[in-house]
């Protein structure tokens, strides 16, 4: 910008223009989306913006919006336009009177931009793993090379126990698909580039959510996160990282391998899991002690 470091603050953030990008950085408090305090702060270049607006908002104010050219930002993409409006990144809310100020900097913006086309690659930076969130029915989490599922006995359904608990390493994915937690059948889906179960609870590569599980300001993150290195796993860095070795599996604890035993065995009193099935995961659990 003409001058660079200048901050324009408005309700729950504040810009700062540099000369090749912008510093938002978001406010924490109870007022404050809780998305928008989960991401603390970013840096959004100015070649990852494709528009820039100035329109009237709700009780005297003006809202300043970034829209982000499609494929530049993983969170955004991710959030395929499920997010609500008061969740939105972009959009800075400021008071009636600071409408002049706000069309200044719009107008600074605009001069630099320069296209509004699809990128070829993520422009933006992905929240940082390792990322985890409770789903409903399992735990997730991401070290940045490999997504895990770790079931909740009292969630999960007998198609996921039987599968067991899941890792997926981010070379076997080709993509995520998140539903928010906040319409009917919110889930977090891990694509494969193979037919998955119609139904998200009959899927081992997918994690459910529902009331208090999974919520926004978690689970989007984390699906940007896991969308981010997906598609730039072919990237120097992601190669070098993939050739780190993984390290070995920790140890579970005795009490919850004995209650995962305890619901198994559940399952096959109820004729939903046949006896070599039965067999096959008490073995496998125990082996793992």
């Amino acid at each position: 910008m003409s001058r660079m470091g200048d901050v324009l603050a408005g309700f729950h953030a504040a810009w700062e223009f540099e000369s090749d990008s912008v510093l938002i950085r978001y406010e924490r408090g109870l007022r404050t989306p809780k998305l928008l305090s989960a991401l603390g702060e970013r840096r959004i270049p100015l070649a990852a913006i494709g528009r820039v607006t100035l329109t009237e908002g709700k009780r005297g104010t003006v809202v300043l919006r970034a829209e982000p050219r499609p494929g530049a930002d993983p969170l955004m993409e991710a959030a395929a336009g499920q997010l609500k409006e008061g969740c939105d990144p972009y959009r800075l809310v400021l008071p009636a009177e600071r409408e002049t100020l706000a069309e200044y900097y719009a107008d600074e913006l605009r001069s630099r931009l320069t296209d509004s086309g699809p990128t070829e690659r993520f422009l933006v930076d992905a929240p940082e793993a390792p990322l985890s969130f409770k789903a409903y029915d399992g735990k997730a989490s991401f070290d940045g090379r490999t997504v895990r599922y770790r079931w909740f006995w009292t969630g999960a359904s007998s198609a996921k126990w039987k599968a067991g608990d899941q890792s997926f390493a981010v070379s076997a994915l080709s993509g995520v698909e998140w539903r928010s937690p906040e319409v009917f059948e919110g889930h977090l889906r891990l694509l494969r580039g193979e037919a998955a179960p119609a139904q998200a609870d009959q899927d081992p590569a997918t994690v459910v959510f529902g009331l208090g599980y999974g919520p926004v300001h978690e689970s989007l993150p984390f699906a940007a996160a896991v969308l981010a290195a997906v598609r730039g796993r072919g990237s120097t860095a992601a190669v070098q990282a993939a050739a780190v070795p993984a390290a070995a599996a920790p140890r579970r604890d005795p009490a919850d391998i004995a209650e995962r035993i305890r619901h198994l065995g559940e399952l096959h009193l109820a004729g939903l899991v046949t006896d070599e099935e039965f067999s096959a995961k008490k073995a496998e659990l125990l082996a793992e002690l």
